[in-house]
């Protein structure tokens, strides 16, 4: 099967041709490079962290030599010989305190050639049946330094608080191995014996000193110091060197966090498995704390020659990975700049050869896309400069053929869309004419009522008046004369008194339809967002007991000649009804005022209560009409309201949603006429939806 160029442009397939073995050379030889950099600095850090276990080692047991050096230094000296031989006690004490304060020794004591105390500066051992092993190695044979772990009975026996400041919780760490311990509670001393013998090689007495590693960080810093002196890694970042107790690090410099070191957390579970339990030495990459380090660790082995911990050395790997990584892409850059510019190169040389035939294919697809474009001017006079004039021409005349037939098109269109406008005219001006005669007809029946109920009440609003007035009369009487014998029957006094007040409210409400004039407040130029706050202010307290919130937000910047008081009484009545609409707690009442434009000011008290039904809304402004739960109002206040604001050439609009909650606006005029209704409701329907 022939292998075959994808489907591309002449440029193309020459580019490719040209490139494609600089474009695979490249690419490998970084990829050869970046394997080969990172083998060999994985090699590297293998071994530079393989010496540094070393000399971490090295510098461990001179440690342990040090110890056995200071002891034998002691057991040799003049002073020490000769109050050990004349069995001076206090010079041998004296002896010993300062040796054990000069060195830092945990303790230091003197025994005999039985094992037994003979200076009480040692931390009690349990009661053995026989020598301890490193003692009985010091006598046998010569002197030795091993390690020991002291259980929390042993040292408990010793202090109680230095078993209590020895306890070391264990934390939580990433990928150790589940444990159920919580502290560490066992010690790691580094133990040495030295004999002291007479001029006969006999044993005189032993030396036995201990040096505790749990939190030791002179120990930890010090073989840090020697395997990692100052700047033998990059960015000057230190290396770690930890001592282990089993799994746990009980002397270490590897940070947890800045001035934190770790002590207390754990070793990985694979490092454990390889080191504690098989007993091999790891070499390479291991997850400390909280992050990947190029790690050694090696068992650390007591006197029973039992594996009791691990010791470890090691550095962050991410500063040498960094390092190479920022290598690496030095040479890509390099490498990328090469392939830019070879392609640029052998971009400029097709482009003297290819440019009239791309120059062709862009005119074809833009032609096909419906754009205007042209081949333009060409410098070659070959075979393609002419195929490239020919078709600008050809171009030209097919475009002076579709420009005819466009505007033939064009003046069929703006016919078409001067009749469709006229008709859309129509149309709207159709139905705000449907739209005024609803809303006017409703009005009308609304004023019909109005003054249907004015008439009806006129006569009787006096007639009721005279009853109640000698009823009230009465009443008094009756009070004066019963004394304190109208106690038992205070209750349905008081009650009879109240309903009498409440019929001539009603009677006085009732007159304002058959005299308005009468009713009349004094009109002035009134602040709107004044009288909204006081309005708020007078049902604070019923607001407050439904814990029902209210909102204001007073926008309106012009005044409006009208009754403040009036204009209060409106505007109490819609919070009321708004307050009675909403639930208690989720409650909320909106009052907000803006201006109309240049006519006057908007009015908006809006609720998220329980709404008004749909076929409702058509008679809420009728006399004694109430959607509320019968004996409570009147279905007296909207109407009531209504009048008030007609009164002043006003209008008062409702929206609701029944379930959701409803918004009343109040369209106040800043000087009030009676403007002709059908006028008023077309201003309304024109601004409504700004507001």
């Amino acid at each position: 099967m022939r292998w075959r160029l994808p489907a591309l442009s002449v440029r193309y397939k020459l580019l490719f041709l040209v490139l494609f073995p600089v474009l695979l050379l490249m690419p490998a030889t970084l990829f050869l490079v970046g394997y080969w950099v990172q083998k060999i600095s994985d090699d590297q850090l293998t071994m530079k962290v393989s010496t540094d276990l070393s000399v971490a080692n090295d510098a461990f047991q001179r440690l342990a030599d040090d110890q056995l050096d200071r002891l034998a230094r002691l057991g040799e000296s003049h002073g020490f010989r000769l109050a050990l031989e004349s069995g001076d006690t206090g010079a041998l004490e004296e002896a010993m305190s300062d040796w054990k304060a000069r060195f830092g020794f945990t303790f230091l004591n003197l025994r005999g050639p039985d094992g037994r105390a003979l200076h009480p500066q040692a931390l009690p051992a349990p009661a053995e049946r026989s020598v301890h092993p490193i003692l009985r190695a010091a006598l046998r044979d010569s002197p030795v330094s091993e390690i020991e772990i002291y259980g929390p009975e042993r040292l408990r026996a010793h202090s109680e608080a230095l078993a209590e400041r020895l306890r070391l919780p264990i934390l939580e760490t990433a990928r150790a191995e589940p444990t159920d311990r919580e502290v560490e509670n066992r010690a790691m001393f580094l133990r040495a014996a030295y004999p002291v013998r007479g001029p006969d090689g006999a044993v005189l007495a032993l030396l036995d000193g201990g040096l505790l590693l749990n939190g030791n960080f002179d120990f930890v810093d010090a073989i840090r110091d020697v395997a990692y002196p100052e700047g033998s890694l990059p960015d000057g970042r230190p290396g770690t060197v930890t001592l282990f107790l089993d799994d746990v690090r009980i002397s270490t410099n590897v940070p947890i966090a800045p001035g934190e070191r770790a002590l207390g957390t754990r070793i990985s579970r694979e490092v454990g498995d390889r080191v504690l339990r098989e007993g091999e030495v790891w070499i390479g990459r291991a997850f400390v704390v909280n992050d990947w380090y190029m790690s050694s660790y090696q068992p650390v082995v007591d006197v029973h020659g039992e594996r009791v911990g691990m010791l470890y050395a090691g550095f962050l790997e991410a500063p040498f990975r960094s390092e190479i990584t920022h290598g690496l892409q030095a040479l890509g850059m390099l490498f990328l700049v090469l392939i830019v510019l070879g392609t640029g190169i052998a971009i400029s040389g097709a482009q003297s050869i290819f440019s009239p035939i791309e120059r062709i294919t862009r005119v074809v697809r833009a032609t096909g896309a419906g754009q205007a474009l042209r081949v333009g001017p060409i410098r070659s006079r070959d075979e393609l400069g002419v195929l490239a004039r020919e078709f600008d021409g050809m171009l030209d005349l097919l475009q002076a053929r579709n420009q005819q037939i466009q505007e033939a098109a064009d003046r069929l269109e703006e016919k078409v869309q001067e009749r469709t406008a006229e008709l859309s005219a129509r149309n709207e001006e159709l139905e705000r004419t449907i739209r005024l005669l609803r809303r006017t007809r409703q009005q009308l029946v609304v004023a019909e009522k109005l003054a249907a109920l004015g008439e009806l009440t006129a006569g009787v609003a006096h007639e009721i008046n005279n009853p109640t007035a000698v009823i009230l009369g009465n009443m008094d009487v009756l009070i004066q004369e019963l004394g304190e014998g109208v106690q038992p029957v205070r209750r349905e006094v008081d009650l009879i008194i109240e309903q009498v007040y409440r019929i001539r409210d009603i009677v006085d409400n009732l007159l304002q339809y058959s005299r308005p004039g009468d009713y009349v407040g004094i009109v002035s130029e009134t602040d709107v967002n004044t009288v909204v706050q006081q309005s708020v202010d007078l049902i604070g307290h019923l607001s407050r007991r439904r814990e029902v919130a209210v909102e204001t937000w007073l926008g309106a910047c012009r005044t409006v000649r009208i009754s403040p008081r009036e204009l209060q009484q409106v505007l109490v009545n819609l919070l009321l009804n708004a307050l009675h609409a909403v639930a208690d707690r989720s409650g909320r009442v909106r009052v907000a005022t803006t201006d109309w434009d240049d006519r006057g000011v908007v009015i908006s008290v809006s609720d998220n209560g329980v709404g008004i039904p749909e076929q409702a809304l058509d008679h809420i402004f009728n006399p004694f009409y109430s959607t509320r739960v019968e004996g409570e109002g009147t279905g007296l206040g909207l109407s009531i309201s209504y009048g008030l604001i007609r009164r002043y050439g006003g209008q008062i609009t409702v929206e609701s949603q029944e379930g959701e909650g409803s918004r009343f606006r109040v369209w106040l005029l800043s000087e009030p006429r009676m403007a002709d209704e059908g006028e008023l409701l077309e201003q309304l329907d024109a601004t409504r939806d700004e507001h």
